[in-house]
């Protein structure tokens, strides 16, 4: 069953790794979709240069202006509706290594699950590489998240998900997200009916996968701005949801 990974990209050059994307393509099941999100470096003559590479495999979308990944992610979302019966994103760091995001899709596939969750559970024979302080903040924030999306959710923001092209799922990535920074949490709550805009679908549905790696990436955009703000965005999130 052939599948599309969205990979968001806002001035990446310096840390979009070959190597990661080839490893993705080693699986015959999957194509990759770059959106670059009026990127100001040089991340869209890399992103050309990889699609040469394989250019039946690998495609990019160039955004005009820079809207935030929320909204770059729905878009590669979007376009992948028709064309692939399973869609998913992860971020272009790679810090979910390529072997995990094949084992993510492996677990749809294998399953009657409509969206598969990557989680950064940390555990005993897992290699995940998370400072302490974000690992508190994560927690923090998930659950405040799982409250607000109705569902036992460990952890909404790993950037690795995989979702069967459903009617719940075309009508939850129809109109663009309120949040830039929670929009994983506003995409679930969609999904499960807590929020407007979404064909409701049961969190039974849903199954959250450990992953057995992961690792905090230098470079990563999310700064205590974005976490204040991601902050915010949740609550008003959470605020919507105790009204329906």
């Amino acid at each position: 069953m052939r599948a599309l990974i969205v990979i968001p990209c806002f001035n990446e050059a310096t840390r979009l790794d070959r190597a990661m994307v080839e490893a993705l393509l080693v699986d015959a099941r999957v194509d990759i979709l770059f959106v670059d999100d009026g990127s100001t470096d040089a991340t869209r003559e890399v992103l050309g240069a990889l699609a040469a590479s394989a250019p039946d495999r690998i495609t990019v979308h160039a955004l005009p202006k820079n809207v935030g990944k929320a909204e770059a992610v729905r878009t590669g979302l979007h376009l992948g509706v028709g064309r692939w019966p399973i869609i998913g994103f992860a971020d272009a760091d790679f810090a979910t290594p390529p072997s995990e995001l094949l084992r993510l899709l492996d677990a749809l596939v294998d399953s009657e699950a409509e969206l598969v969750l990557g989680s950064r559970v940390l555990r005993l024979g897992a290699a995940i590489d998370r400072s302490p302080v974000r690992h508190v903040i994560g927690r923090v924030f998930a659950t405040v998240a799982a409250m607000a999306v109705g569902a036992p959710v460990y952890d909404t923001q790993c950037g690795a998900k995989w979702f069967r092209v459903t009617p719940a799922f075309e009508a939850a990535i129809a109109e663009p997200f309120t949040s830039r920074w929670s929009f994983d949490v506003e995409l679930l709550g969609r999904l499960f009916g807590r929020l407007p805009s979404a064909v409701h679908t049961t969190h039974e549905a849903a199954l959250e996968v450990p992953l057995h790696a992961w690792r905090d990436v230098s470079g990563s955009k999310l700064n205590v701005t974005s976490m204040a703000k991601s902050f915010a965005e949740l609550v008003g999130i959470w605020a919507r949801t105790k009204k329906r």
